[in-house]
């Protein structure tokens, strides 16, 4: 995914981001943003070779993006997005299109729950006909998509957490680590490796200063410094990390996930797995990410 041009500034990683309305797309450059990519929606197709040219110009700026296309754009130009893509070969990138799709079923319920209205329904269609036309007019892009995903079985968490382990735990052929976060009450994520119940640690929810935050504030990761219970807490857990995830590097897995739960998923287990992800990095683990479910 990640190429370079001839001269100049490193050439950035280029995620096209298209699919069906409801099928998660802005999920999906939600996600993308909160993985650190630049990214733009509903760009018009015929300008994707500009602007990422002249977002090469400008090495201040980070180097992946997300670009997001859709049934919005000129229907005509959809099926010209190949060529577009050619021109930023030229570039010396490849770009990467995804297409989310779902079954016509579950677009019409996503549409019902959220009472939004469908792109096309300007153009006098019901919602069946404008899900069927825009079949249609996207067919060049499903065709085009070097990964199609499907996510009729998949909600909000399940989504984003697919993307995370994708695309920022993938790149690399060394073990990668995903520290995650949830909430008892909506179960134990069933992929987690190793599971810590932080239920034990003092609670900031009962602060009502606090509660509104997570424990990504600064607020609340001083209030939980402070606890002595929670560094002893964490230095247990660092050890024990420590000691077992290097001796996970010759298993065949891809990643390890470690999961930290709370009882709102939203303080204590975010504090935790976003330090012990600090910490694994500080250990010198390249490939580290975090994932906090509740907060999705």
């Amino acid at each position: 995914m990640n190429s370079h041009a001839a001269s100049g500034p490193a050439s950035p990683t280029v995620i096209i981001v298209s699919g069906l309305s409801g099928s998660g797309k802005s999920v999906a450059l939600k996600t993308f943003e909160d993985l650190d990519y630049y990214c733009v929606d509903n760009l018009p197709v015929e300008l994707l070779p500009s602007f990422v040219r002249s977002l090469m110009r400008d090495d201040t700026l980070r180097q992946k993006i997300a670009v997001g296309i859709d049934v919005r754009n000129r229907h005509s130009d959809l099926s010209r997005l190949a060529q577009w893509r050619s021109a930023l070969s030229e570039l010396g990138l490849e770009a990467t299109l995804l297409f989310f799709d779902a079954s016509d079923d579950v677009l019409l319920r996503r549409y019902s729950d959220t009472r939004r209205k469908h792109p096309l329904a300007h153009f006098g269609l019901s919602l069946p006909e404008s899900i069927a036309r825009e079949r249609e007019i996207t067919e060049p892009l499903r065709i085009e998509a070097d990964v199609t995903i499907d996510t009729s079985g998949l909600n909000v968490h399940q989504l984003r957490r697919r993307l995370i382990a994708d695309f920022a735990l993938n790149n690399s052929p060394t073990l990668s680590l995903l520290f995650e976060s949830f909430a008892y009450r909506h179960g134990v994520p069933a992929d987690a490796d190793f599971v810590f119940d932080a239920r034990v640690l003092p609670n900031p929810h009962w602060n009502e200063l606090l509660r509104p935050l997570s424990g990504r504030d600064g607020e609340v990761r001083d209030y939980l410094d402070a606890q002595p219970e929670v560094g002893e807490y964490v230095g247990q857990v660092s050890a024990f990390l420590d000691s077992w995830l290097p001796r996970l590097r010759g298993e065949t897995r891809s990643y390890v996930t470690v999961a930290f739960g709370c009882t709102g998923g939203k303080h204590r287990s975010v504090y935790l797995a976003e330090r012990l992800a600090s910490h694994a990095r500080a250990q010198g683990w390249d490939e580290v990410a975090t994932f906090h479910r509740e907060l999705a």
